[in-house]
């Protein structure tokens, strides 16, 4: 059985709502046709790099996956705030335009350092995925599922209140969800351009059935009309997750409002590409198995991974 919820727990990290917004001054100048970097823990933020690329296909990306140090969840936030500072450093000397933290332990741990610091604009996932939680719930009572370091730092229960402070939400950390989806990923072999409904086929298997009732059987007794997918593997989970808590409970993902957050941010800012800018995309890891990456990536995006690098940051 999962770990039980916070109702009512008071984060003692603040909430980052408009820091996204008074940011946009203070960057540097650069090319508009720069590169926007992305990064994550690992594979997971990659659903936040498609969106974006289905958002903006004209742009550009520079993606980092921190599989060496992954998971970050069940790390301590100040230990991951370290991590992003460094990799908002390197993505910067990359000559990125703007940065996107498509972790949500990440953001909860290090979201207001990187906006304090660096003079590109910042956002990460907490903030799109509670704003859109709030305008869908209909009986103002909203799940999410997260990762350990998510749940415990607080931040969706915060991001959520501060937009309505009517709202219950009911968080639980889901921590198998993110070893599914990876195993999801290696079983479901076959052309890429199938991958989704082979996917769906392996995260539907009974026994994934078991450990996902056990996770969100308490929610729904909770009679949660709204359930937030609060770590960027989960959208990989949307057939699993909904095939449980029923057609009912509207599913949010972070990936998909985070890639609106940075189209807006961009367009209000005037620093979309040109109409006539060839994107290209260069992916990094730190995790030595550079081809385990390569696989996992052109399976969630399918296409090939071609520019991909090993980083040490160590």
């Amino acid at each position: 059985m999962s770990k039980q919820f916070e109702n009512e727990h008071p984060s003692a990290y603040p909430f980052f709502g408009e820091r996204e917004e008074g940011i946009l001054g203070r960057r540097e100048s650069f090319s508009n046709n720069a590169p926007i970097g992305v990064f994550d823990s690992g594979f997971g933020g990659l659903t936040v790099a498609r969106e974006i690329m289905k958002a903006l296909p004209q742009e550009s990306i520079i993606y980092f996956g921190d599989r060496k140090r992954c998971p970050y969840g069940p790390r301590s936030l100040t230990e991951v705030k370290e991590f992003v500072h460094e990799i908002c450093e390197w993505l910067i000397a990359r000559g990125v335009k703007m940065i996107v933290i498509a972790c949500n332990t990440a953001t909860a741990a290090g979201l207001a350092m990187a906006q304090q610091t660096f003079d590109v604009p910042v956002i990460g996932v907490v903030n799109p995925g509670a704003r859109a939680a709030a305008r869908a719930t209909r009986n103002r009572r909203v799940g999410v599922i997260a990762t350990q370091g998510t749940v415990d730092s607080g931040v969706y229960t915060n991001a959520i209140r501060n937009i309505d402070a009517g709202i219950t939400v009911f968080s639980t950390a889901t921590p198998r969800f993110v070893e599914i989806a990876e195993l999801g990923i290696k079983m479901a072999k076959g052309p890429i351009e199938n991958y989704t409904s082979l996917a769906s086929k392996v995260y539907i298997r009974p026994e994934f059935q078991e450990i996902a009732q056990d996770y969100l059987d308490p929610l729904r007794r909770c009679e949660i009309d709204t359930l937030v997918l609060g770590c960027t593997h989960f959208p990989l989970l949307k057939a699993l997750i909904g095939s449980v808590v029923g057609h009912n409970v509207v599913l949010i993902s972070s990936a998909t409002e985070t890639a609106r957050d940075c189209c807006d941010l961009l367009t209000r800012q005037g620093a979309l590409c040109s109409s006539d800018h060839k994107p290209t995309y260069h992916f990094a890891t730190t995790g030595e198995d550079i081809e385990e990456f390569r696989e996992f990536g052109t399976r969630v995006l399918r296409f090939p991974l071609d520019d991909l690098e090993y980083v040490s940051l160590v």
